[in-house]
């Protein structure tokens, strides 16, 4: 397999990630019918975001837990959220890439999940 070397690699991989995640009984609802996620607005702002965590690229300058500090006053997070999160974005990067980079995502993504966990507060 290929690693994760462009902004095509990074669309891939976030477009089956979500796929995953709109049709996952156990976080979809969330996404679906909480947040009600404006995918054609929402899918743009995640290459931008994961180009700039894997590639380094600077172009993502939002606030990233604002969303998430907004949809906790709607929905109780919890671990099993996260974890289930973690597991299909892991998942998703093995069954599509191999390589450094490939690596770097899923690490970061694992780092991400374990952030937002403790600024949510969720043990």
């Amino acid at each position: 397999m290929n690693d994760i070397v462009s902004s095509n690699e990074i669309k891939m991989v976030i477009d089956t990630f979500y796929e995953k995640v709109r049709a996952d009984a156990s976080i979809g609802f969330i996404f679906n019918e909480i947040a009600k996620v404006d995918w054609e607005h929402h899918m743009p702002i995640m290459y931008t975001f994961w180009e700039s965590t894997v590639f380094g690229t600077g172009t993502y300058t939002r606030n990233a837990m604002t969303p998430h500090f907004v949809l906790q006053d709607k929905v109780k997070f919890t671990a099993a959220h996260f974890e289930r999160w973690v597991f299909l974005f892991v998942t998703t990067v093995d069954e599509l890439y191999a390589g450094e980079n490939a690596e770097i995502m899923k690490m970061r993504a694992t780092s991400i999940a374990g952030l937002m966990q403790n600024k949510l507060g969720i043990n």
